[in-house]
């Protein structure tokens, strides 16, 4: 870490539980953020003044003015570029000692799995299941981290699916693939501009903690925001030990 990284990260390297050695994992470390919308915007934008080395943002969409109410990595000047090479000027304007990858594309499972297996930290900036699961499937297989969150109207969620511990669940856990779930979409339902802010942030927090190995992660614990009253509810999340993602990948003990 050379004078101007010190300087730069002095705050994270006077924690004691950072120190220099957590700061130069993040350094260090790549992380995939899927998804530079609302959720997007916010854990990428403080992934990158944090200082994780290599972040990839994976992004098909473009700027609408519709989208500058929340998603804050884009400017009214960068309507109908594509977000995910807004977002990487706007993280290079933050911190450009970092390296940020832009991939404008819509990923199918063979590219996913690839992007994933290269990541040390995934996090699921989505709106909508079937990409959830596809990011679920593929965290499970290459035994990634993987920090979801999701927002509508005044809702928030977030927890960590971490595989890597045999006992975790996984997202599918929780959402059972096999399901119906209606996706409810921003565009017709409406969404709390703030709270895309208040989870995405937590998502940074989340996977800044995976990287550096410090504190206790949401793995095992779904966080639930009623935004309308600010206030918060916990609940426990079990693994289905016949869960068709996660069961053969992660074996209960004693199996």
């Amino acid at each position: 870490m050379n004078d101007s990284q010190l300087l730069r990260y002095s705050r994270h390297i006077l924690l004691d539980e950072i120190g220099i050695e957590g700061q130069q994992r993040l350094l260090d470390a790549q992380a995939l953020v899927i998804g530079a919308g609302g959720l997007g915007s916010p854990a990428a934008m403080y992934l990158a003044s944090a200082g994780v080395g290599h972040i990839t943002l994976v992004d098909d969409d473009t700027v609408d003015l519709t989208n500058l109410q929340r998603q804050i990595a884009h400017t009214t000047e960068r309507v109908g570029q594509g977000k995910a090479a807004s977002a990487r000027q706007t993280l290079l304007q933050i911190n450009p000692e970092i390296t940020v990858t832009a991939l404008n594309e819509r990923v199918d499972d063979a590219r996913l799995a690839a992007l994933v297996a290269a990541a040390d930290v995934v996090l699921d900036c989505t709106d909508n299941f079937a990409t959830r699961h596809a990011v679920n499937r593929a965290c499970v297989a290459a035994r990634k981290p993987l920090v979801s969150g999701a927002v509508i109207r005044f809702d928030g969620q977030i927890s960590v699916f971490d595989p890597r511990g045999g006992e975790q669940p996984c997202y599918s856990c929780l959402f059972p693939q096999d399901q119906k779930f209606e996706d409810v979409a921003c565009s017709t339902m409406g969404v709390f501009a703030p709270l895309v802010g208040v989870v995405g942030a937590m998502q940074a927090a989340e996977a800044l903690k995976l990287l550096m190995g410090v504190g206790a992660s949401l793995a095992g614990r779904l966080m639930m925001l009623d935004g309308l009253h600010m206030e918060w509810t916990s609940i426990g999340v079990a693994r289905h030990g016949d869960c068709p993602v996660c069961a053969a990948n992660n074996p209960p003990p004693g199996a």
